[in-house]
């Protein structure tokens, strides 16, 4: 049998620490990108009155995949937001 001790973990390798050491960086750049790109996306579905892409944005993750499918194809654009208000006015008036 090998020889470990007790408190041994494969965890705490050289090559595991290393490995980890290097990974890091691109862990932190990944959350910082999500979370700027999942604020936004959800900014957008709230004051776009989406509450069914709002729920999705928050509960599934995707590392800003459907956030950027959701920024790119489907928030409301100032245009549609303007026009349906311009819209809602005429018909009150």
């Amino acid at each position: 049998m090998h020889d470990f001790s007790p408190l041994y973990s494969p965890a705490y390798s050289p090559f595991a620490l290393g490995f980890l050491g290097a990974l890091l960086p691109f862990l932190i750049l990944a959350a910082i990108w999500t979370v700027i790109l999942k604020g936004f996306a959800l900014w957008h579905a709230a004051r776009g009155g989406q509450k069914w892409w709002f729920i999705a944005l928050l509960v599934i993750n995707t590392l800003g995949l459907l956030e950027i499918i959701y920024l790119i194809w489907f928030r409301p654009t100032a245009s549609s937001s303007s026009h349906a208000s311009a819209h809602g006015s005429s018909e009150q008036a």
